[in-house]
């Protein structure tokens, strides 16, 4: 099971849940503490900011960042839950989540799985840059970007809704 929280709600979810591992995906700069249950294995922190396009002064999601992420949830054995976290818990990690969650379900339908992403969090808006890149890294030749466009943007939030999210449907 894949958990997607915002930063506040990092310790509290890790310890609700057992988590395994942690991905992180934080601004430079924002303080983050891995939690102790957690060693530094099992924690993967990146740095960049939550936009589509580059904007001079901030980091975009680059490829590199999503093979990493990519990489971080192709290694976890799915014994024990994963849980990621952003700064709101709306973009990036929901991002990180489909993407995860598609690269482990390689025969799941990305509309479908989308949808339920929509489902189990009427916030979710996944990061666009980092679901394209995701989709032509696992060859998905733009389903999973049509799928995240198909759901729209989600509500309006300050702290999106944490979730669940099963890796098969």
């Amino acid at each position: 099971m894949i958990y997607v929280c915002s930063l506040e709600r990092v310790p509290a979810t890790v310890e609700e849940v057992g988590a395994g591992r942690l991905l992180s995906l934080l601004a430079e700069g924002t303080l983050m503490a891995r939690p102790a249950r957690l060693g530094p294995e099992q924690h993967l922190l990146l740095n960049f900011h939550d936009i589509a396009e580059p904007q001079d002064g901030l980091t975009p999601p680059s490829e590199a960042h999503v093979r990493r992420i990519l990489d971080f949830g192709e290694a976890w054995d799915a014994l024990a839950p994963l849980v990621i976290n952003c700064f709101a818990g709306i973009s990036r990690s929901t991002a990180s989540a489909y993407m995860i969650a598609a690269a482990k379900s390689p025969g799941r339908d990305e509309a479908e799985l989308a949808q339920e992403l929509r489902k189990l969090s009427p916030t979710a808006t996944p990061n666009p840059r980092m679901v394209a890149m995701a989709d032509a890294m696992l060859g998905r030749n733009g389903r999973m970007i049509s799928a995240i466009a198909g759901i729209g943007r989600g509500a309006e939030a300050m702290e999106g809704v944490p979730f669940g999210l099963k890796l098969e449907g």
